[in-house]
């Protein structure tokens, strides 16, 4: 015989029955590793038919050569006819879904498109204007952060170094969240497994512990769980956390998971429920969230989160939102030829912790981005509120080039500027490291004359240090500042060299704060004894000092307004 032996060519039912497991087979481990959302304003979705399509034509069409014959010399197009009714038989609905997914994302795309609803695209913020004064109170000492997210989790890293029983088998997983705990902002994050031999043996038990980093006294320490947490991104298989949601909840689209901690310490991943109000793919928008109890994997949906949860929606979105908001309030033509009063937000942004909850901050521009602000938005990350506060001055990035050009010789980098309310005015607070990420001094710069730069190692100190250079260029008045006096008889005098000033420190008794006297000032204080009856008058700081803090943070910091004395807490 002159035919080749070759297979026999399955049966049609066969083969399609062949290609549907295939299919299904391909379409599991797809699902399994790529975890789309089987919801049809998910684009991951279109995707997911359109490549089990081809899976399943492909393998049709391979199961169902028919052998070769040397005997039968086939044209062309009597091979191009045979191919066509061979797919008419067993393809033509797999391949009219195929065409139909291509059509749906097509369209879809368009009719969510800014170009045609850019009213809908502003609405999705609603913008209220605010008094800044009036809106963000003064904060306290204790309050200020003094990390940005860099420094908190090289911190954290370094403290995985002082647990010799964790070191080898887990690491510090870098994935932190900037949350309010117990009235303190504080950044948490969980551990990780250190590779994939340390998940096998350790995965019984869970991780056991989180860190957490105070963003103000910056000190990091290890949380320890008496039951460790079974559900991370560290897990490989079921237990992974983006993969245990979507088994969960097959159909709901969530941006990335963020791990928080109850007030009682109990650890949660975060996952907010991402929906789209616009077309078919427009809008991005977050309602509700599910918690995920980190130990049990227990999911609890939400359309309200708790007060507790700080995180929802995130800095990129609320961004992406305002810039929408900003760019097209008359229309998406003006947004790219006049651009008529249109604004947009500036590169970069921060966190401010009030009322217990964490808003976050950035600046707004023009369109042309300048280097020049407009004033700044603040939107809390639970609830959406958002507030624009008009301060023309100088952008973020003015600012951070404004510090480092005090300290230039030593060569410190300006983190991201926090904003904050001194004496009433907007000011850029800015952290200043050295090259091992570690802060080393901190800068405040006025939003709207970023030549007034006051700098000083601790944070009283830079403050006021501040305020007086706001005294001296006339942006606030000294009168205007809360007056006190404090009488009785002088318990306790010491003295200290500062900047080549002498200065004198005064104890009355019955009192635990030394009051501040500059001999160039009061030439009457070197006369001072122990005992000594005395009236000191003093204006009162701006800030609100927390004596129950350590008096180590104040230790040996003068703290002035005006050339007058005011109150630090006693070092014991």
């Amino acid at each position: 015989m002159n035919e080749k032996m070759t297979r026999k060519p399955m049966g049609r039912a066969g083969s399609l029955l062949v290609s549907l497991l295939i299919t299904a087979a391909v379409g599991f481990i797809y699902f399994y590793v790529s975890l789309p959302a089987i919801n049809p304003q998910s684009g991951d979705f279109y995707s997911f038919l359109a490549l089990l399509c081809v899976v399943y034509t492909v393998s049709v069409f391979a199961l169902s050569v028919k052998p070769a014959n040397d005997s039968v010399v086939r044209t062309p197009k009597e091979k191009l006819k045979d191919w066509f009714q061979f797919v008419k038989k067993s393809c033509l609905p797999v391949l009219i879904l195929f065409a139909a997914v291509i059509v749906v994302a097509i369209v879809g795309q368009i009719i969510s498109m800014p170009i045609f609803r850019a009213s809908a695209y502003r609405e999705l913020l609603t913008v209220q204007t605010g008094d800044f004064a009036a809106d963000v109170a003064q904060i306290s000492f204790n309050e200020i952060p003094t990390l940005d997210r860099s420094s908190a989790e090289f911190l954290g890293d370094r403290q995985m170094g002082t647990l010799s029983d964790m070191v080898s088998q887990f690491e510090y997983s870098n994935d932190s969240t900037q949350i309010n705990y117990q009235g303190r902002p504080v950044r948490v994050a969980p551990i990780a497994y250190a590779d994939l031999i340390k998940w096998f043996t350790n995965r019984g038990n869970g991780l056991p512990a989180y860190v957490v980093v105070d963003m103000v006294t910056q000190e990091a320490t290890v949380t320890r769980l008496s039951e460790g947490m079974k559900y991370s991104f560290s897990e490989p298989l079921n237990r992974n956390i983006l993969r245990h949601l979507r088994f969960q909840y097959p159909t709901m689209m969530f941006a990335t998971p963020e791990f928080e901690i109850n007030e009682e310490g109990h650890p949660f991943w975060i996952a907010p429920r991402v929906v789209k109000r616009i077309g078919l793919f427009g809008g991005v928008d977050i309602q509700g969230a599910v918690l995920v109890d980190a130990v049990t994997g227990e999911c609890q949906y939400c359309e309200e989160v708790p007060n507790w949860v700080d995180t929802l929606y995130v800095p990129e979105l609320i961004m992406q939102q305002y810039d929408y908001y900003g760019t097209l309030i008359h229309g998406f033509i003006n947004s790219i030829l006049g651009q008529k009063d249109v604004t947009q937000t500036t590169s970069g942004y921060n966190y401010i912790a009030m009322n217990d909850d964490v808003y976050m901050y950035t600046g707004v521009t023009s369109a042309n981005a300048d280097q020049s602000n407009l004033g700044f938005l603040l939107t809390n990350q639970r609830t959406k509120e958002t507030h624009f506060y008009t301060a023309p001055g100088a952008t973020e990035s003015a600012a951070q080039a404004s510090a480092e050009g005090v300290v230039q010789d030593l060569n410190y980098r300006a983190t991201f500027p926090l904003l904050l309310n001194i004496a009433g005015e907007p000011t850029y607070f800015i952290p200043l490291k050295d090259a091992a990420n570690l802060v080393k001094t901190y800068a405040m710069v006025n939003v709207a004359r970023y030549d007034i730069v006051a700098i000083g190692d601790a944070v009283p100190v830079c403050e006021q240090k501040y305020i007086q250079m706001l005294t001296d260029k006339g942006v606030t008045k000294v009168e205007a500042l809360p007056q006190t006096e404090a009488k009785g008889k002088v318990a306790e005098i010491r003295t200290a060299v500062m900047e080549g000033n002498s200065y004198y420190f005064i104890r009355l008794q019955g009192e635990k704060v030394f009051y501040s006297l500059s001999a160039a000032q009061n030439r009457d204080v070197v006369t001072l004894n122990v005992g000594d009856t005395v009236t000191i008058e003093y204006a009162q700081p701006i800030s609100v000092l927390d004596h129950e803090a350590p008096p180590s943070i104040y230790d040996g910091y003068t703290l002035q307004i005006n050339e007058r004395m005011t109150v630090f807490p006693r070092n014991e």
